[in-house]
């Protein structure tokens, strides 16, 4: 079984394969028909075009048409756009320290389902530069395991460990998930949002076909946090984006617990500076 990042490379990785066996059989014919002494018209034979592929519109195709000169069918994404902003499997652990200046590490959590998440990490922290990023869920502090923790008990467990090294085990955003779209012709990924909560989504485009959801909130463009800002700055950063964008979304009763406690001051300083590859 193969995966794929978007159906497009999918429905592409199918089409290149077809026409790669067709063109196969066609050398095949040609050879047999030579060797009899007959002919095969090569030029008139039919092959798959994307225009046609799984009923797909052409004109959202056209992003990614053959290339004229090689004829060869490119991957629709590839690994870095879309590496920074993949959840991984597993347990990872960070180790970070605390701020000599505030005595602080730069997050803040909170509990949902028995779970310690983080629902906070100030720009340029300890935590920022350790790479916790928001919808994270602690799994260990310094060993003890935080199941069933509260906010207040892990926050309190935190003041009292020692400055020089706190060791998390961490599981990577298990509540969100992402969901990479290609743009159109017109630069459009297919989905709206008001106050970053998506709200409606384009029939036949590229977010719906990779199934962007309603009533999911935007927390990441390809890797970056954007909780806290702006509609306005959100879209121009997707805008900023070639055609392959990375959205990572979360659902709306959890995103609301996790950031009723954060004031419009705490977003502000929210880190929402662009990933590196962990």
């Amino acid at each position: 079984m193969s995966l794929y990042p978007t159906l497009e490379d999918m429905e592409v990785s199918h089409m290149a394969a077809t026409q790669h066996a067709a063109e196969q059989k066609l050398t095949q014919n040609a050879i047999t028909a030579a060797e009899s002494g007959g002919t095969v018209d090569i030029a008139s034979s039919l092959y798959p075009t994307l225009d046609e592929w799984m009923g797909m519109d052409s004109k959202a195709l056209q992003v990614y048409q053959p290339s004229s000169s090689t004829g060869v069918i490119a991957p629709i994404t590839g690994a870095h756009q879309t590496a920074v902003a993949e959840i991984k499997q597993g347990v990872r652990q960070v180790v970070g320290c605390k701020d000599p200046g505030s005595g602080k590490i730069g997050l803040s959590v909170e509990s949902i389902s028995k779970g310690v998440f983080v629902s906070y990490v100030e720009s340029g922290s300890i935590a920022a530069k350790a790479g916790l990023r928001f919808g994270d869920q602690i799994v260990q502090i310094n060993g003890e395991t935080v199941a069933g923790w509260s906010k207040k008990k892990t926050i309190e467990f935190l003041k009292k460990a020692d400055p020089s090294q706190i060791r998390f085990a961490v599981r990577d955003r298990p509540f969100e998930r992402t969901i990479t779209c290609v743009k159109d012709s017109t630069g459009h990924v297919g989905f709206q949002f008001k106050k970053a909560k998506i709200n409606a989504i384009v029939k036949d485009s590229s977010a719906a076909r990779n199934g962007m959801l309603t009533d999911h909130f935007i927390t990441e463009i390809d890797g970056q946090n954007v909780v806290g800002l702006s509609d306005d700055k959100i879209l121009k950063i997707i805008q900023s984006k070639d055609r392959v964008v990375t959205v990572t979304v979360m659902p709306d009763f959890v995103y609301d617990h996790m950031v009723k406690h954060l004031g419009s001051s705490l977003k502000k300083h929210m880190d929402h500076s662009a990933p590196t590859e962990l």
